[in-house]
């Protein structure tokens, strides 16, 4: 089984930026797809980011422009570079991976990190 932890969280004023990352361990895994996902109290979580195993990287309209998604395979890692941020980027921020191990494809989330942006 994977299991993820998340890193970088934090309180950050308006227009300021943050890295995310999210390491990803355990064995005999293969990974296909890496993302970041967000939630606020009362609403459905919803896709920031996501980045497959080839490269091809996905954003939300809300944040296309201030968000880059990028992995490191080697390490298993994928990181969230977000700049220029909004006080409706305040959030929980999940780490999420779906991979490929014995038995078939599996989805992990993480624990989460608090992301905080005051104006």
């Amino acid at each position: 089984q994977v299991q993820l932890v998340e890193f970088g969280g934090g309180l950050v004023q308006a227009v300021g930026s943050l890295i995310l990352s999210c390491v990803a361990s355990g064995s005999g895994f293969s990974i296909n797809a890496l993302g970041w996902y967000r939630q606020v109290p009362g609403k459905q979580r919803e896709l920031v980011a996501a980045i497959t195993s080839g490269g091809s990287r996905n954003y939300a309209n809300s944040v296309k422009g201030r968000i880059t998604i990028s992995r490191d395979s080697a390490k298993n890692t994928v990181y969230l570079q977000m700049n220029s941020l909004k006080p409706e980027d305040t959030a929980v921020y999940y780490c999420n991976t779906k991979y490929y191990s014995v038995g078939g494809y599996y989805d992990q989330w993480g624990q989460g990190t608090q992301v905080t942006v005051s104006s």
